[in-house]
Parts: C-alpha cells; structure tokens; sequence
C-alpha cells in the first residue's frame, strides 16, 4: 500500500512539473522597437516605434482609457545623456463592447504601434548608444483583467558622422503612426 500511495504521489509530482513545463502560455503582449532610419547625426531627431503584438481573446486599455479607474497603456523610455524622449504619440483605441461595462470601452487588439520622437545631443560622439524603456499595460479578455504588466523594449541606436547618409527604414511600420 505505502509503495503504491508513493508511486501515485511520484507521478503527480512529475506529471505537475512536465505539465507546467508543456503549458507555459506565452505572453499576452509581445513588443519591439524599431527606429525610422538606420542611424541618426549628433544633434538630429528621429522617430522610434513600439510595435506590440497582443494575444488573441485580449485586450489592453487605449492610452486614454474610457473610464477613470482603467489603467492606461503608456510607453515608458529612458533618456540618457546622449538621447532625449521629446514626444510619445499613441493610436486612438478602438471602441468596444463588453459585457462587464454598461459602455463601450477605447482598448487595443491585436496590433499596437506606439510612436516617439527622439532628440540625439549635439556633442554625441559616433558610436553605438542603447535606449531602455518598456510598454506598460493591464491586459483582460471578456472575462477578467490579469495584474498589470509591463514588457521590457530595447533600441540600439548608432550615432554616425554628419557626413554618412542615412537610410530610411521600417516605412511599413511607421506608415502606421499619426505624424508627429
């Protein structure tokens, strides 16, 4: 008896942990960053962007939410001595009905793109910089809302001689941002 309560107990502890090993979900909001050219001048602006992949029977919040107590989708980076966050613009969300809320509520699904426009210094030396932030959201189905969140984001920007030209990339992707 005592062998066989050990032997059941051993297969639900290995079963557990392969189980929790085969049904990692993946994450419910997925993000990159991107820049609009290849590499910037001391002293230039550029434009950066977000894009975010959120999982299918979810939600996040507009930037700008319906309702006060919602908790907002916000890009969050961090200047450095060498670039300056001058502005964030944000899609207007999509309205839509739920059945927990009497009105419709501004969210986003599916694709997300979050635009910024950056301020390299005039004394920056060519070289290759990194820029840190991350997109912080609060994700939920028709359901339920999980915690908030947030997902980390990365920019390598390469600083080169105002006499390299520079080529324009991601257009697709910036296509897709209001100008700012």
């Amino acid at each position: 008896m005592r062998h066989t309560l050990l032997f059941a107990v051993s297969v639900c502890l290995i079963s557990g942990v392969a189980l929790g090993q085969s049904t990692r979900t993946p994450p419910v909001v997925e993000a990159h960053a991107l820049l609009s050219t290849d590499a910037a001048h001391p002293g230039s602006t550029l434009k950066a962007a977000v894009e975010a992949r959120i999982a299918p029977g979810y939600h996040i919040n507009d930037h700008h939410p319906s309702l006060e107590y919602l908790i907002p989708t916000e890009l969050k980076l961090e200047p450095t001595k060498q670039v300056e966050i001058e502005k964030v613009v944000y899609p207007k969300g999509e309205a839509k009905k739920f059945a927990f809320a009497d009105a419709p509520l501004s969210v986003y699904e599916g694709a997300l793109v979050v635009g910024a426009k950056l301020k390299v210094a005039p004394t920056v030396p060519p070289g290759s910089y990194a820029l840190k932030g991350k997109l912080t959201y609060q994700a939920c189905n028709d359901h339920a809302c999980l915690p908030p969140a947030s997902v980390p984001v990365a920019l390598a920007l390469k600083v080169v001689d105002k006499s390299v030209p520079l080529k324009r990339v991601n257009a697709d992707v910036f296509g897709k941002i209001a100008p700012y």
